[in-house]
């Protein structure tokens, strides 16, 4: 199992005391390890003395195999569900996974000077948790979800990284299943939460939209000031019904904060940012409409915890997004758009209005879109249709195997000309090479974007490497 929590700053670390009380565990044969624990880890590569071990168990997978390993390693510790025959220090729990879970809680109730901030929703949360990070870590030290450590695993382990110098906390919450987000809000305990969106990712786990809206709606029940709520999404009824608390605020069009006088630049925004404490005008370094929006989320949930407007729109002004989102990156004479972290069906609409806005021949390139179920050639097929009658975009690219879905999508339109379809990136490296060469010297502005499996980063730089 290779989630880690490999860490680049220094750990708090853990008496054997505390270890046994969080994991309510029992020491095999009484064997107990002397000194404190600098870390727990997941990660069996990364093993060394003074660590504890603790080992997870999957469908696929089962971390008491490599116990004997982490020993060798000089690791005096192993958090266990079932004894092994290695010679090391064994605490036994009833479910390793559940451990991890206490072991979080436990840092979580450690440190009570925490204003803990926690976001899900469909799309935009890595973006709204960047945003967040940047206008919190400007006043005080503060924890943000590093990468995609927002499940049943990953939250915990990004709680095992508090210390007392932290003054803040913000956790991205995901789900692939229903309960997830109960499980993990209840970890964290927030003092302020909500929902960003309810849009189409993980269709196919959650049966339809009201299943996604149940799952992340789950978040609403484990906080203890300020539910924030988003004003203007289809499913505002269901979300507003979810909340708990007295105190919400709401962001989007209708909302609490909210944006007019919106300005969209090729690589930045500008608007007029209204708020129960003011208006200001604000200069976004994220370009296209739902960063707009993406930025009055995070308005409203740093207004909550107390920030003021001042120290908000300096944070966000400074911000910077996450590798893959949205990284405008020029070579040569081309410009190279990554948006390749992540898609689903609405990220993929918003990518193509941002491309629209650059300059000379814009190429939209595309992989599969992942987690749809049943849904995917019909959502690939919309998608098709809808990419190619953006105005302005140029060529679209698909690859991958639902590319001929979005081809025929495409051909529904008077613009199917614009989409070309294959079934892997070798497919269609020669074709973008060709395409270049046609073009050239024309200015040209390439976009990049699917799924994380569909590693579009990859065609990315295999085609940088040919001009």
């Amino acid at each position: 199992m290779h989630t880690s929590t490999t860490s680049t700053v220094p750990l708090e670390p853990w008496t054997i005391e505390q270890l046994q009380q969080a994991t309510q565990g029992y020491w095999l044969n009484d064997k107990k390890p002397e000194g404190q624990i600098k870390r727990i880890l997941t990660d069996s590569r990364h093993a060394e003395a003074g660590d504890a071990f603790l080992a997870l168990k999957g469908e696929r997978f089962d971390a008491h195999d490599f116990i004997a390993q982490v020993a060798e390693k000089g690791c005096g510790i192993a958090i266990v569900s079932q004894p092994v025959d290695a010679d090391i220090c064994q605490l036994v729990v009833e479910d390793t996974r559940l451990a991890l879970g206490h072991l979080g809680a436990y840092r979580r109730q450690q440190n009570p000077q925490l204003k803990v901030i926690a976001l899900t929703g469909s799309s935009g949360k890595t973006t709204t948790k960047e945003m967040l990070g940047s206008i919190l870590s400007r006043l005080a030290p503060t924890l943000v979800t590093r990468g995609n450590l927002n499940n049943d695993l990953g939250v915990p382990m990004m709680l095992l990284e508090l210390r007392a110098e932290h003054q803040y906390a913000v956790m991205e919450l995901g789900a692939s299943h229903q309960g997830e987000i109960d499980y993990t809000s209840n970890l964290v305990q927030p003092h302020v939460a909500g929902i960003i969106n309810i849009g189409t990712a993980h269709l196919g786990e959650f049966g339809g939209r009201d299943g996604i809206c149940r799952a992340k709606s789950e978040i609403y029940s484990h906080i203890s000031e300020t539910s924030i709520v988003p004003a203007a999404d289809d499913y505002a009824e269901q979300i507003r019904a979810a909340v708990k608390t007295e105190k919400t605020l709401s962001f989007g069009q209708g909302g609490d904060v909210y944006a007019t006088d919106v300005e969209l630049h090729p690589q930045s925004a500008t608007f007029t940012l209204n708020t129960p404490q003011g208006t200001i005008t604000v200069n976004l370094p994220f370009a296209g409409e739902h960063n707009v929006q993406n930025a009055t989320a995070a308005v409203a949930f740093s207004l909550a915890i107390g920030i003021s407007l001042d120290d908000i729109v300096a944070g966000l002004e400074q911000a910077v997004g996450a590798k893959g989102r949205l990284n405008f990156i020029p070579h040569k004479d081309f410009l190279f758009i990554d948006d390749t972290y992540n898609a689903n069906p609405s990220s993929m609409r918003a990518a193509a209005e941002v491309l629209a806005q650059q300059q000379g021949i814009r190429v939209m390139v595309t992989g599969d879109i992942g987690e749809l179920g049943s849904s995917a050639a019909i959502e690939h097929y919309k998608l098709g249709r809808d990419l190619v009658s953006v105005k302005g975009i140029n060529f679209v690219v698909a690859v991958g195997e639902f590319a001929p879905a979005a081809q025929e999508g495409a051909r529904s339109t008077q613009y199917g000309k614009k989409m070309q379809a294959f079934l892997n990136q070798e497919q269609a490296l020669p074709f973008l090479i060709d395409l270049i060469e046609t073009h050239h010297p024309q200015p040209m502005s390439f976009l990049f974007k699917g799924s994380r499996f569909t590693h579009m980063e990859t065609l990315m730089a295999a085609l940088m490497e040919k001009l």
